[in-house]
């Protein structure tokens, strides 16, 4: 089987989508998301739920840029489990972005949000 599936992606962005609207979000390496969210131009500390919940709620499958099978993390707090990369376009932030994330449980655990570096490239 090749994973993700349509159907396991579909899954996985609920999932997200719900850990996010309870405030169920963990942030890993919290610096570099520090550095990628002044390029974005957001605070972290005020807006991180709303531009979560705004991406994950435009994410689809086909926006889904991971590998088959994902990769598992290597990160300690989230070692083993599935990462979830997703490239698409933000209407907040007009241009393409970068997320990446893991399910620890009903946990949203976020690895990275930064613009698409691939698409600021072919730019």
């Amino acid at each position: 089987m090749n994973r993700p599936s349509h159907k396991e992606l579909i899954g996985k962005l609920r999932v997200a989508r719900l850990a996010v609207q309870t405030g169920q979000v963990a942030l890993l390496n919290q610096s570099a998301l520090a550095t990628d969210a002044i390029e974005l131009d957001y605070s972290i500390a005020t807006e991180l739920n709303t531009v979560l919940t705004e991406l994950l709620e435009d994410a689809a499958p086909a926006d889904y840029t991971g590998s088959r099978p994902p990769q598992r993390s290597y990160e300690q707090d989230i070692q083993g489990l599935d990462l979830f990369a997703f490239s698409l376009e933000s209407k907040r932030f007009k241009c393409r972005v970068y997320l990446k994330f893991s399910m620890a449980g009903k946990l949203f655990c976020l690895v990275s949000l930064h613009l698409d570096r691939l698409a600021k490239e072919e730019s």
